[in-house]
């Protein structure tokens, strides 16, 4: 054996994660996020009491607040003072704020931000200040161990959403047509949280990336979800096509009579437009619904909804995708005939409501593969590899999808690492590469080739890898700091020539 290998294997024993407690999901993730936990975690203790009492709170909750009560962190009165310093007039408002200000920081243990003052919400930056008191509170309450013992509860309720938020994801890109999952550079990342009220779905859109987080639920919220999913498609879409939406632009003053529409649609016609093709959409998704998922729609002020909706039955019988058919789609719209429609409509005085049921969640049914690819997981990190190894060929011996065979490889290829055999290793990254993996599986299968490269003195090699890592959209935080630091490494620093030596 080379002399590099024994060097290697040890390298790659340190370097092999286990997989997170989250699911790589196409295009982005769905994850939990220690930030996002610090922070709930931190307000809680100070007195966010909201829907303390709601039986779909998780345990985890209290349980947290008893662990702080424990630590008795010198640093709560202070934190207190903070939080009463910046209340909010609605439970949505007081927790979205602090969802934006997690969001656009870098985790813990420094908090930081992560954006330049005019990048970061108004939410955000009215709470200047909260960096260095939550990293006192961090350290003082020790959230890093209350985060690791948090893990199987991530585990469980990830889990819940993994299969449905899936299939409503393959379900949008399907029915659009859509082949890159978004605009190229922008990553769709959902973010599970257990430590605020429940029954809240928060988006943000910050940068390039657009998030969505949930808290507890009895059922998942995959609807609002699909929601927030088809948002992150559609308004590039809209925005892009906003001079020949401005030629229909007149049909937006119909608008202006619902007396619960938002400002933010009263006054920019190209969201309201954005607005009314994702309830189009939705409307064909849920197609047994559309005549009253559109009716509702209209009625809100969603003024473009039907027009949408009628060419959408016509986008559905050709074979382009949305994002090249959307001129035509806008061009079509007839405004004599929607002045018509549009009279016609009775505005609704009230949103309505969504009932949220008081009931245990029902469990999720994988199919067979992904059970197999699931147990393989969980059997890895056990480092029971035998077995571990066993549940990835029933995945490989089913008609599972692509990226559930990328899957089944990867964790092939992390136990020949375990088990000192690089040759072997190497070939299964690079096979889970050729099965269209999920951003997860694609980011970390690049950085392990290139520590592999690097081992074998390939610097070329390597760095090509550590970039590749670095482009995949959606790929995992650690999979990019890895890369990101790595390609720093003396080892791939450009040889001096002879001649400067």
């Amino acid at each position: 054996m080379s002399s590099w290998r024994p060097l290697l294997l040890g390298m790659l024993a340190v370097w092999l994660p286990p997989r997170p407690s989250a699911f790589a999901q196409a295009p982005g993730q769905l994850d939990s996020s220690p930030t996002l936990f610090s922070v709930m975690a931190a307000i809680n203790a100070a007195g966010y009491d909201a829907d303390i009492n709601s039986p779909n709170n998780h345990p985890l909750r209290a349980a947290l607040r008893q662990w702080v009560t424990a630590h008795n962190p010198s640093s709560l009165n202070d934190l207190r003072r903070f939080f009463q310093a910046h209340r909010r007039e609605t439970p949505a408002a007081e927790l979205g704020q602090y969802v934006a200000w997690a969001l656009s920081v870098d985790g813990p243990p420094s908090f930081n931000s992560r954006f330049s003052p005019n990048q970061v919400p108004p939410q955000a930056l009215a709470l200047e200040g909260l960096g260095p008191l939550l990293a006192r509170f961090y350290s003082e309450a020790a959230l890093d161990q209350a985060w690791k013992q948090a893990q199987p509860s991530y585990d469980e309720a990830i889990a819940r959403y993994h299969q449905p938020v899936s299939q409503a994801v393959f379900d949008s890109n399907a029915y659009l047509r859509n082949p890159t999952s978004g605009a190229r550079g922008r990553r769709f990342q959902i973010f599970i949280d257990l430590l605020a009220a429940p029954n809240f779905v928060q988006t943000l859109s910050l940068a390039d990336d657009y998030f969505v987080v949930i808290t507890p639920s009895p059922e998942p919220r995959v609807r609002d979800v699909r929601h927030a999913y088809l948002h992150y498609l559609i308004d590039p879409l809209a925005i892009r096509n906003a001079a020949a939406l401005d030629k229909k632009r007149a049909l937006g003053d119909f608008a202006l009579a619902s007396p619960i529409l938002d400002e933010a649609y009263r006054n920019d016609f190209t969201l309201l437009a954005g607005m009314s093709l994702v309830k189009a959409v939705e409307s064909r998704l849920d197609a047994t619904q559309a005549p009253s998922l559109v009716s509702q729609a209209m009625s809100e002020g969603f003024v473009l909804t039907a027009a949408f909706h009628d060419a959408l039955l016509i986008f559905e019988k050709q074979d382009q995708s949305l994002a090249l058919y959307l001129p035509r789609m806008i061009a079509d719209i007839d405004r004599a005939r929607e002045d018509r429609r549009i009279a016609q409509v009775q505005f609704a005085s009230q949103r309505s409501a969504r009932v949220v049921p008081v009931q245990a969640p029902k469990p999720v049914e994988l199919s067979a593969a992904a059970q197999a690819a699931a147990d393989a997981e969980r059997l890895y990190e056990k480092r029971d590899l035998p077995a571990a190894r066993a549940a990835c060929r029933r995945v490989l011996e089913q008609p599972a999808p692509r990226p559930l065979q990328a899957r089944a490889y990867f964790a092939l290829a992390r136990i020949a690492a375990l088990e000192k055999q690089p040759g072997l290793s190497q070939q299964l990254f690079e096979r889970s590469l050729e099965l269209d993996p999920e951003p997860y599986e694609r980011a970390w299968s690049h950085v392990y080739l290139a520590r592999l490269a690097t081992a074998a003195q390939d610097s070329a090699a390597a760095l090509l890898h550590y970039q590749s890592a670095l482009a995949v959209q959606g790929a995992s935080e650690g999979a990019r700091k890895a890369a990101q630091t790595e390609m720093q490494s003396p080892a791939l620093a450009p040889k001096p020539s002879p001649d400067h030596q």
